[in-house]
Formats: structure tokens, sequence, C-alpha cells
């Protein structure tokens, strides 16, 4: 195709490629020797060796492959700044988030020193912050509130008749729901991890965790408003149940504590205003200020020294055990209520934790293994579980310090330890004093960054009409459902924006690039060229059972040719020439039959003769005029036709019943009474010959210049039953109406699925796949050149044959 839009002929400069000859000139391996059986890959996991056991054994504890190689004049001075930085901030946001989790603070401690170790050795990230998290602290006090209310823990206040809440039988018995959950999601994760499950974070995609930890931000909120306001509101559980805290609270905010108010206020205008400083300085800081732990001691001092418990009422944290509590094995029996929860926080954390890991680990060039993640962060909360730990994944704002502080290992990881665990044995009774509202502001302003998130609706909306749909749906669902039933509700929105797409895929027809090989979208680009006679087809997503049969709509579409209408009326035609042709035979007899019993009264000859003369000269005077006699039994008419040509003999038509002139054969549509039967003396050629006038083109109700169809299939990564029998049935089709099927792009691995779903035969053999587009386009215009099938009229373009496929 030139400039101009002329068609010049193609030289072929290479040999054409197809199926076949591709195999011969690749020697293609067997698929059993590309895909081993089951057994044969069994036997090969169980086959142990020197090499092999060594791999296994540092995949499995990542720690015996860099502690050796481990530098302390390198790494030892960076890893002990960047882990003193993330211990102190481990500190007032373990406290913090073990609020949320409706838990003592000294269990938020616990959870930020045991997991932090865990993931030491069995972790492959070198800058995440295992501990506590707020979605997950969220989360698990969405179990706790639900499972363990104040209202099953009430006793009698002495001789009064007004009932307390006995927090120590609470907060124990919640401390056994909260491991239960923690231990069976980590034994979820290590199941998965076992499994090579790692990739079912994937399923998780950005704009669903942002819109679920943002929806989780405003669950923080809500849960902490009882803090900031000293207000004590009723609990509830399930869907709607922060709608209906917060119309509780609400309704309780003329009742607002007001010292508690104050301290909120103070502290979180302090740590909103350190923040900014902190920021502002950051640059010129080696490492940066701990705002929050510096809140929390200044709070913790004037708490104790202005007693604000005893003068003003404002809750405090109360009594902090010091020391280490030993393991214990947690309740069984509650699994079963908790399962759901487990499963929720397994996927989540994970979540997080690989998405973080793998963008540090891009940053700095090095690989996280998903599998291995998995497993190392379900035993970091499994194990934690024995300690009366809550789930763990990292955090975001402390991975983040670790990274710019200069962490180089998790080395790191165990110097925050070091510093929880000083601080759970020397110094945990000097925070009882600590107001739970300093708790509740320092919760408030690190959500900061997670409000900001809702500046994705504006991005979303100008990129992504559909991540913004899954972005809406996903914090609607989170916030009205809760977080268990609206990560299940997202997930499963999520899945089905894929099954939409790949449903809804966009298909085009594909023009050449003048001078290239190249194929793209005629609709998409001015300077593409239709080859003519040939159309390119193309989908965007793989064929399978969701979309096949839009598949086959869209090529009758694309294509022009209503393919199912033209076989059904092709072969309902074939059905009336067949009727017609026993009709003839039968009048044939008949005829022959009366043209006997008429020969005893006169020769039938000798009036045909004259007839002809008659017809001969009044064919010289009058071509228009037409002879004819009525027989005697007056419905059937015995014409012969007005030669065309001198030498021509005239032909003998019968009629019965009906306006000799009214009918004709070429244009009818249903048998009628008035049928012509063409007899002489080659009487069944001639009826052949008329009937075989009475096709799709010369009946006038299509006309087409297509003789071939190249389906692009480059863009589908495997092909199921249903999309074979459904590219079977498009070869069968087309080929009733003489247009050449042709398969372009396959990739190997599809290649050998419709080999194995027999969809090769004598019919559609491997000659008619080609590796690529261009190679079945030089096919094409080699064996049927740029003319049309003979059969039918060429003369109509394709835009008149999409009008009369349309009409």
């Amino acid at each position: 195709m030139d400039a101009t839009g002329r068609f010049v002929k193609y030289r072929v400069e290479r040999q054409v490629l197809d199926e076949q000859r591709l195999e011969e000139l690749t020697q293609r391996k067997p698929y059993s020797d590309t895909h081993p059986s089951l057994t044969e890959r069994l036997k090969d996991s169980l086959r142990c060796s020197v090499p092999k056991l060594k791999r296994t054994v540092l995949s499995s504890l990542p720690v015996l492959y860099w502690l050796p190689k481990y530098s302390v004049w390198d790494y030892g001075m960076p890893d002990l700044i960047a882990g003193i930085s993330v211990g102190i901030m481990h500190l007032p946001q373990g406290m913090a988030y073990a609020l949320l989790a409706s838990l003592p603070p000294v269990f938020g401690l616990y959870t930020s020193f045991y997991p932090a170790l865990i993931y030491f050795f069995f972790g492959t990230s070198r800058h995440i912050s295992i501990g506590t998290f707020t979605v997950l602290s969220i989360m698990v006090g969405s179990v706790t509130e639900r499972l363990v209310s104040d209202g099953d823990f009430l006793k009698m206040n002495g001789t009064n008749i007004t009932a307390e809440v006995d927090v120590i039988a609470r907060d124990s018995y919640r401390v056994q729901v909260v491991a239960a959950t923690t231990v069976l999601g980590g034994l979820i994760q290590v199941l998965l991890g076992l499994v090579k499950f790692g990739f079912v974070g994937t399923y998780l995609s950005e704009p669903l965790v942002r819109a679920y930890t943002t929806a989780a931000a405003g669950h923080a909120v809500v849960a902490q408003l009882k803090n900031i306001f000293g207000v004590s509101p009723t609990r509830f559980s399930g869907p709607l149940s922060l709608v209906y805290t917060l119309k509780d609270v609400c309704s309780l905010l003329p009742h607002t504590h007001i010292p508690t108010l104050v301290v909120s206020a103070v502290s979180m205008v302090f740590l909103i205003a350190a923040k900014e400083l902190n920021s502002f300085l950051s640059p010129k800081l080696p490492v940066p200020i701990p705002v929050e732990l510096i809140t929390i001691v200044a709070g913790t001092l004037i708490s104790n020294y202005a007693q604000l418990n005893s003068n003003y009422t404002v809750s405090v944290v109360g009594e902090i055990p010091s020391g280490l509590s030993p393991p214990r094995v947690p309740d069984v029996s509650l699994f079963g209520e908790v399962i759901g929860d487990a499963f929720a926080l397994a996927i989540v954390g994970y979540a997080i934790c690989i998405s973080l890991g793998k963008t540090f680990a891009l940053k700095h060039g090095y690989k996280v293994d998903s599998n291995q993640e998995l497993v190392a962060l379900g035993l970091s909360n499994a194990v934690g579980g024995f300690f009366q730990c809550f789930s763990v994944c990292s955090s975001m704002s402390r991975s983040l310090i670790q990274e710019t502080t200069g962490a180089k290992t998790q080395m790191a990881g165990v110097v925050s330890s070091l510093i929880v665990l000083v601080t759970i044995l020397k110094l945990g009774p000097l925070f009882q004093e600590l107001p739970k509202a300093v708790l509740g502001a320092v919760v408030f302003v690190n959500l900061k960054g997670m409000f900001k998130q809702y500046s994705d609706i504006v991005t979303l909306w100008r990129t992504s009409k559909i991540d913004l749909v899954l972005w809406l749906v996903t914090w609607v669902s989170t916030v009205l459902l809760n977080l268990d039933l609206g990560l299940a509700a997202s997930i499963t929105f999520a899945v089905l924006t894929v099954i939409f797409r790949t449903q809804m895929p966009t298909y085009s027809v594909l023009g050449n690039i003048p001078g290239t090989e190249l194929y793209v979208d005629i609709e998409m680009h001015k300077q593409v060229k239709e080859i003519p006679g040939i159309t390119i087809f193309r989908s965007s997503a793989t064929v399978y059972f969701a979309n096949a049969e839009l598949y086959v709509e869209a090529l009758k579409e694309k294509s022009g040719l209503d393919i199912s209408k033209m076989i059904i009326y092709k072969r309902r035609q074939e059905a009336k020439q067949k009727r017609r042709e026993k009709r003839a035979e039968r009048r044939a007899k008949r005829q022959a039959k009366r043209e006997l019993s008429v020969l005893s009264r006169f020769s039938v000859e000798e009036e045909a003769g004259s007839w002809r003369d008659t017809c001969i000269d009044e064919n010289v005077t009058n071509t228009e005029d037409h002879c004819w006699t009525q027989k005697e039994n007056g419905t059937v008419f015995v014409i012969p036709t007005t030669p065309r040509t001198p030498n021509e003999h005239c032909r003998w038509e019968y009629l019965k019943g009906g306006d000799p002139d009214s009918t004709s054969l070429g244009w009818m549509s249903e048998p009628q009474d008035g049928d012509t039967i063409t007899i002489g003396s080659s009487s069944e050629d001639t009826l052949s010959h008329d009937l075989e006038r009475v096709s799709l083109g010369s009946l006038g109700k299509w006309t087409w210049d297509i003789h071939s169809i190249i389906l692009d299939l480059s863009t589908a990564n495997f092909i199921d039953t249903v999309a074979i029998k459904t590219l079977k049935n498009i070869f069968k089709d087309f080929s009733e109406i003489d247009v050449n099927i042709y398969v372009a792009g396959c990739q190997a691995s599809v290649v050998e699925q419709l080999d194995l779903g027999d969809f090769f035969s004598q019919s559609v053999t491997k000659t008619q796949l080609f590796a690529s587009v261009h190679d079945a386009v030089l096919y094409c215009l080699e064996h049927h050149g740029v003319t049309s099938s003979p059969r039918y009229e060429p003369s109509v373009t394709r835009s008149k044959t999409r009008q009369h496929a349309s009409h």
C-alpha cells in the first residue's frame, strides 16, 4: 500500500512462516519435555542433594546468608542510629495503637518487641519495621469489641445498685481472644507461604489498599473520639457500627469532659507544630526529632505533677507491669469464632508488608521473596501470639524512618527491639500517669498521611474511572460494613472489575503501516491502510469462556458479515431448491403422461413446429411478444420462450395456474403455485443452471469483497475449551461463504493448548497458523491476490458491504 492508497504488490523477501514450518525450523521440544508430569515433579521435589539442601536452608533462614557477611565497620553505625530512632517511635505508637485494639498499653509494647525479633531471622527485607500498625490495630479492636463487650463483665459496686465493668476480667479475656486471633492468622500466613501462595497479595491492588487504609483511618478516628472528648459512648459491632458510634458520640458532646479535651487539644497542637518543624529541618538533621516520645514524656510529667487523674479525673493509662510475661497457649476453642477475622488480618498485613518491602528493595537494588515474606510474617504473628501480642505488619512511618536514617540490614530491627525491651523491664511503670488523651492525640496526628489519600479521587478521575469506582466502593463498603466484611466486598468487586474488563475488551480491525511489517488499529491511526480483501481482527483480551460469544459478535460486526443470517438464508435457499427440483420432477412426469394421452389425438411435434415457426417470425417483427397455448385442463400452460439468438432453440416452460408473465425463477422466495419449471432436450442441466443462480450474491441480499480474515491472537496467554470450540465454529461458518480464516501471533503455550484441545484436523491444519500477522498477510496475498472470490460480485467496497449487511 503506497501513500496514495493504491495497492502495491508485496515482494516476499523471506519465507512465510506458518506454524508447521516454524516447528520444523525451530525443532520445538515435545510437550512432555517442557511440562513434566505431576509424578516427575513430586519426585524432583523429594530428591535431596547437598546443594539443594543448602539452598533450602538459606532460603528458609535468610539470616544465615547475610549475617556471616555482616561488616560492623560498614553497617554497624548506620544500623545503630536507625535502630535507636525506630525504637523511640515504637514506644508511643505501641501504647497508642494498643488502645485502638482495645487492650492495655503494655500489650502494645509486647507487640513491638517479640515479632521484630522473629522477623530478624526469617525476613528478607532490610528496611521495613515490623510492629504495631494503625489498620491492623483497628481490625483487632473490632474483633475484641464484638466478642468481648462491657456488658458481659458487669459487677455490683458494693451496696449500690449501680453496676461497674470488671476491667481486669474484661481485659484478661480480650487478651485471650486477641492471642487466638493472632496465632490463627499467623498459621494461615505460614501455610500460604509454604504452598507458594505469595502472589495472593497481588489481588489487593494499590487503589484498593489505599481506599481501605483511608476508611480504616476513619474507624480509628471514631474509636479515639471517646479518649479525645472524655465520653463513654455505647459500643457497637457489625455493619453500620461506625455510623451508630459516631451518632452516639455526637449525642454525648454536651457532656464533654473539658480537662480531657484541653489535654487532647494541647497535645495535638504541639504534635502538629513539632512535626512540621521536623519536616522543615529534616535536611539539616542527622536523625529526626522523636516528636511522639517527647509528647508522651511531657504529658506524663505534667500529669504526674499536676495530679490530673485525681484532681480533674482525666483518664490515664494505669498500672503497667514491669518484666516480660511467660508464654501461654492460646484458647483453641476460639478459633472457630475468629477464623474470618484472622484470614482478613493475614491478607491485609501481608499486602502492606510486601508492598513496602518491594518498594524499598527496588530502590536499593535487592530482592524480596514474596513467599518467604509470608512465612516470616506468619511466624512473627504465630510466635508473638503465644506472648500475648496482637497482629503486626510493617509500619509506613517507622519503615520510612528506618530507611532514611541509613539502615543497611535488619540489625536495626534488633536494636529497636532492645530499646523496647529496656522500656518494658525498667521504664514501664513511669508511664502509669500518662493521659489516654495524649495517646489519642498521637493516633490522630499520625493518621494525617492516610487522610491525604483522599486526593486519590481527583487523580483517579483523570487517569482511570474503573480504579476510581473501585476506590469508592472499597471506601464505602469498609466504612459501612466494618473492616472484615468491607475487605471481602472490596476484593469481590475488584475481581468483578477484572472479569468486566476481559468480558468487554477493545475489538479492532488492523491495517498496515506503509513500508513496515506493523499492523495497528485503523480507527485510531490516520496513516494506516487496510489491505484489500483481508480483514485483520484483534481483541485486546484473552478469548475464554466469559467473552467467547462476544468475540464472535464483534468479529461479525467488524468484518461486516452477518454470518449467522447469511448461513441461515443460504441453507433456506438450498432447501427451497431441493423442493423445487422434486416438484419439477413430479410435474415433468405428470406432463409426460399427459403428452402421451394427447398423442392419440394430435401430434405434439407438429404443433410445436408450427409454434416454433410462429415464434421465429414474431421474433423478427416484435421480440417482446410471446406465444402460448392453454391446454384443455385450463390450469397448465405450455410456454415456448423466445430464443435469445437465431440458432437457439425455444425452451418449454410450464406454469400451473397464474399469469405466465408474473413469475420468474430467480426471484422466488417461497414455493408458489406459479413456479416456473423449464424443460427441454436437457431439462436437468437447464434446471440446475437456473437454480444455481439462486445464491447469496445473485439474490442481491449481500455482496462483499473479503476473501480472508486473520485472527490476531497475540494478546492471548491461554485458551480454554470454550474458546477452542468457538474458533472451530468460526472456521466452519466462514468457510460456508467462501471466506478463509487464518490465525496469527499465537504464543507457544496457546498452540500447545490448541493441540491438546483437538483443534487441528483435516480441515483446520497448522498451515493456517502463522508466526505473525505479516506472515499471514503475505500468504493471503500470494494465494488469493487482491481480487475477491470468483463466485461473488467483488465490486462492492468495505463500506458498502457493511451497508448491505445492516440493511
